[in-house]
């Protein structure tokens, strides 16, 4: 599996987006957009007019932690926005196998994601059905929270089960703990204050790839 770094602006200075994804983009295969609606977690984030300003030739990977991102409007405010794959929760209230078929129909790619404390086999009915899974590190909602090893395991599981599946991670994704994840089996690694906490961004993600490399055991 290729193995990309998706910075997330969340952790980026909002008053320079423009400049932020510029600097990172170069170094990075996507760039991670968090979307909140105050009340699936309590912050709210960014607008779709605010992320379709941002011009990046990095494919944009918008996570939606939103209770209704299907029948809220979300879908079709960040198609427009120009997103390339949307990310949904399996613990939102739309229906998942209506989503699925949405963004089928309008050819943009297909994420389901999950919290913490939510069992892996609640995605059992999608694992066929979409092209990324986004298991949480952290309890969605901040920036800067601790890696949650208890997740782990859920990583080395699922890529058994799907062994060329997209497996991304979220949350508390830095130097110490990436190996950690990439040695399970993720291969997609979402970083906010890790890089953008950061002077050099560039040095900041050449030292969470190195970090990989180093002290691999085996899955």
């Amino acid at each position: 599996m290729k193995i990309k770094i998706a910075p997330s602006i969340l952790s980026a200075d909002k008053k320079n987006l423009q400049k932020e994804v510029e600097e990172i983009e170069p170094y990075s295969e996507l760039l991670h957009v968090d979307i909140m609606d105050g009340n699936f977690v309590p912050p709210t984030t960014f607008t779709a007019e605010q992320i379709k300003s941002i011009k990046t030739r990095i494919p944009k990977d918008v996570h939606l932690m939103v209770e209704y991102p299907l029948t809220g409007g979300y879908m079709e405010d960040f198609i427009d926005a120009g997103a390339y794959l949307i990310t949904v929760h399996e613990e939102c209230k739309d229906d998942l196998d209506e989503y699925i078929l949405y963004l089928k129909g309008k050819k943009i790619k297909i994420g389901v994601a999950i919290n913490p404390p939510t069992p892996l086999d609640k995605l059992n009915p999608y694992l066929d059905k979409v092209d990324m899974v986004l298991l949480m590190t952290v309890n969605p909602g901040y920036a800067n929270q601790k890696f949650i090893e208890s997740v782990v395991p859920k990583i080395k599981q699922l890529r058994k089960l799907k062994p060329n599946l997209d497996i991304e991670v979220d949350g508390g994704i830095k130097k110490e703990t990436i190996k950690k994840a990439y040695d399970a089996g993720a291969n997609i690694f979402v970083a906010g204050s890790s890089i953008f906490g950061e002077r050099d961004r560039k040095r900041a993600i050449y030292d969470l790839r190195e970090a990989m490399r180093m002290n691999r055991s085996k899955i």
